[in-house]
């Protein structure tokens, strides 16, 4: 082989080692974060910390750089996206319909989210991006013992039969136009056998142990995986908005980088109650931390 051939085969050998070299350098530096850095925050409770980290790893699989700004409380996060310190955190519809914007309780989802989008956008310059099924509102749960032997499925069905009932409630949802006095104006008086106040971390622990029989909660908080043990009654009349989750972005950081628009929606798109209650029950049941059962779900659905 004369010497110029040679050289030539070196030169070529060497030019696809240093592209070899630098398409593995791009691909690793894109998922460092090269396209760019997003703040994503999340409230201070499981749900919350668990979505926000899903989210959270499914822009780092496309390759931006996130920031967690995690355990913002509930009444301080919106202002947060307003005041650019983020750039986006999981909501809930009913959150941002009553809470936010201070609107007339709404029951239709479809109807909450196009008035969250609609003046979210007006007001603050911020998009609520698709919602998922997925819906943590407020509830009653009973025993399933009690719900079996009385026949009791729904809440009409509750009140007919509450004078038989022990009823544990919790702060001040005896008080809440969404508690007890909004739940009497649609359904009638609840006339309880006994009412007593209990500390909410308590609650489950009181049904467990026979001191009462019907207690609040929120309908995918991870104890009511256990149907044999707890029933969420069916809200038949439909007293209580919705709370469907979604991710709100500023609206700057969406023109930015359209692309996570989608990236975010996957995701959202596979969160229905059922899942996000098995999520939850795996962190506040099982005792995972929720940046495990995070990664577990996203390795699941990516």
């Amino acid at each position: 082989m004369n010497k110029k051939l040679l050289l030539g085969l070196i030169l070529a050998i060497l030019l696809i080692a240093v592209g070899g070299f630098f398409f593995l350098g791009k691909q690793t530096t894109d998922k460092a974060g090269n396209k760019g850095t997003i703040r994503l925050g999340s409230k201070d409770f499981t749900e919350n910390l668990v979505v926000a980290e899903v989210y959270s790893l499914a822009l780092e699989d496309h390759g931006y750089k996130v920031e967690r700004k995690a355990n913002i409380g509930s009444s301080l996060i919106h202002n947060s996206l307003k005041n650019d310190e983020i750039d986006v955190y999981p909501e809930y519809t009913g959150t941002g319909l009553l809470s936010v914007l201070g609107e007339d309780m709404q029951t239709d989802p479809k109807a909450v989210y196009k008035t969250v989008k609609t003046d979210y956008e007006k007001k603050f310059n911020l998009t609520w991006l698709d919602y998922a099924q997925a819906n943590d509102s407020q509830g009653l749960v009973i025993r399933t013992e009690v719900a079996k032997k009385l026949g009791i499925k729904t809440i009409s069905d509750l009140q007919k039969h509450a004078q038989e009932l022990r009823f544990a409630s919790q702060g001040e949802f005896d008080q809440r136009d969404d508690g007890l006095p909004g739940l009497k104006k649609t359904y009638g008086d609840f006339a309880w056998k006994s009412s007593k106040v209990y500390d909410n971390s308590l609650k489950y622990n009181i049904l467990d142990n026979n001191k009462a029989d019907v207690t609040p909660a929120y309908t995918t908080e991870g104890q009511l995986v256990n149907t044999d043990k707890y029933t969420l009654l069916k809200d038949d009349k439909n007293f209580w908005p919705p709370y469907n989750l979604a991710p709100v972005i500023r609206d700057k950081t969406l023109k930015k980088y359209p692309e996570v628009k989608g990236i975010l929606n996957k995701v959202t798109k596979t969160l229905s109650t059922k899942t996000v209650t098995k999520l939850n029950a795996q962190v506040d049941v099982d005792g995972k931390d929720y940046k495990e059962v995070a990664k577990d779900y996203y390795n699941s659905i990516k």
